[in-house]
């Protein structure tokens, strides 16, 4: 029986390892998603690291994707950017490719 506990206990190490990663990917690519939108927007300086704050803020507040998104659209439209939705969900899918590599390089 030792065998299956041990690989149990490997799989639920694997399982909290990725879970780990996915959170740290997220966060990263929160946080470059508010940059970018930050910068769409014409903030500058301090307002930049703000608004990507307060975006990673969102996702720890409200999980999902779907909050993310739509709060980055509203808060784009709401500065008379010219965007959609979808062009936004596309940005948001490279971010995520780049911050999960990021976080598997270890950096």
């Amino acid at each position: 029986m030792t065998t299956f506990d041990d690989r149990e206990r490997g799989f639920e190490k694997r399982f909290a390892l990725d879970q780990e990663q996915e959170f740290k990917a997220q966060a990263r690519r929160n946080r470059a998603l508010g940059e970018w939108a930050a910068g769409l927007m014409g903030l500058t300086d301090k307002h930049v690291i703000e608004y990507a704050q307060v975006i990673v803020k969102s996702e720890v507040d409200q999980p999902g994707d779907d909050d993310v998104l739509r709060k980055v659209f509203e808060d784009l439209k709401g500065a008379g950017v010219a965007i959609t939705e979808g062009e936004v969900r596309m940005k948001m899918a490279e971010l995520m490719a780049q911050a999960r590599e990021s976080v598997r390089e270890g950096k």
